[in-house]
């Protein structure tokens, strides 16, 4: 039903890279497995095909492999597949988690947009308009599409994996993950995190994106509405707080925050103390806070469900030290150092 043939040119384009002699990985799945093909297929050079399973993440195209390395959520360089085979008769009859998880991968694209921005503006870093247009566009047109895809509709579940498709493509364009990634992503992966190491349980990734894509949106809002104010570093304070949320990785948390030293940077720091307009007009861009629950609920999900399943402390908790799990400024580090 509804199956998308690939024209006579892309099927001869793989048809001529394999042999009946080719070593070539198949995988048959959604995330878990997309990952580990393509992190083998890279490690040993071996192309590989993903077939999907549910429209339920953005990795499919991308040029990384999302893992868990020594308890650590990194995204190590991988080859893309060489073909993603995704037929809407199977896609939109997978666990409704799952849509509703890729449904939410998607909608968090307005939150790390707006992080991209930002860190361009207060630090510089790289940024590409027509990337970011493209996956501004996927998200609006994935938003608008809610209502059909919370009903499995053929067309809306189409368009929702065609657009985690296109995420994955606009990544592999930048080289990275930032188009598709940025503090609603680092509190998923928190909630991952701590929940791996403390043996508690956590939502599937792309419903955690959704959920904490509320979270940044009343981030943005607290800061919006309040003057900055700087905020001394204690380290000791620092460190006794990572070793609590993090336990046996706080090491590899806090050496990775003191290679980078943000938490000593005055420069940066007093270019967010004097640039409160440019920065505030930035975080005006993305949806607020209602806006961002109203995307939630589209598709059936609950605010509820997040601070049943992680509590209200846990949750600030994350809020406070999600960013110190990578190496990407967001709205996480302007709001936690400067607007406490």
């Amino acid at each position: 039903e509804e199956l998308v043939i690939p024209d006579e040119a892309s099927v001869e384009a793989i048809e001529g890279k394999l042999t009946p002699d080719t070593d070539l990985i198949v995988g048959v799945g959604s995330g878990v497995i997309n990952d580990l093909c393509k992190f083998v297929g890279h490690k040993h050079t071996l192309p590989y095909i993903i077939v999907a399973t549910a429209p339920s993440m953005d990795g499919y195209a991308s040029a990384g492999a999302a893992m868990i390395l020594d308890g650590m959520k990194v995204t190590p360089s991988a080859t893309p597949p060489m073909a993603i085979v995704a037929d809407t008769a199977v896609l939109k009859n997978a666990p409704m988690d799952m849509i509703r998880a890729g449904y939410g991968d998607i909608i968090g694209k307005f939150s790390c947009l707006n992080d991209w921005k930002l860190a361009a503006y207060i630090r510089g870093e790289y940024f590409c308009q027509t990337v970011y247009d493209l996956v501004m566009n996927t998200a609006k047109r994935v938003r608008a599409l809610a209502s059909g895809i919370a009903n499995r509709d053929g067309e809306a579940i189409t368009a929702l994996m065609e657009a985690l498709v296109e995420v994955g493509v606009a990544m592999a364009y930048v080289g990275n993950s930032r188009p598709a990634s940025g503090s609603e992503h680092h509190l998923s992966h928190f909630f991952e995190i701590t929940g791996i190491l403390n043996g508690t349980p956590y939502l599937p990734h792309g419903t955690d994106v959704a959920y904490s894509s509320v979270l940044t949106a009343r981030l943005r809002g607290e800061i919006l509405s309040r003057e900055p104010a700087r905020v001394g570093f204690d380290r000791a304070a620092y460190e006794a707080a990572i070793r609590k949320a993090y336990t046996t990785i706080s090491d590899s948390v806090i050496a990775q925050q003191d290679r980078l030293g943000w938490y000593h940077e005055d420069e940066v720091d007093e270019f967010v103390l004097t640039h409160t307009e440019g920065i505030r007009a930035i975080l005006s861009e993305a949806p607020t806070e209602a806006e961002a629950r109203e995307m939630v609920e589209a598709v059936g999900l609950s605010m509820e469900e997040l601070y049943d399943t992680y509590g209200e402390s846990h949750i600030e908790e994350a809020i406070r030290y999600a960013k110190d799990l990578k190496d990407r400024y967001s709205v996480l580090w302007v709001h936690n150092l400067y607007y406490l």
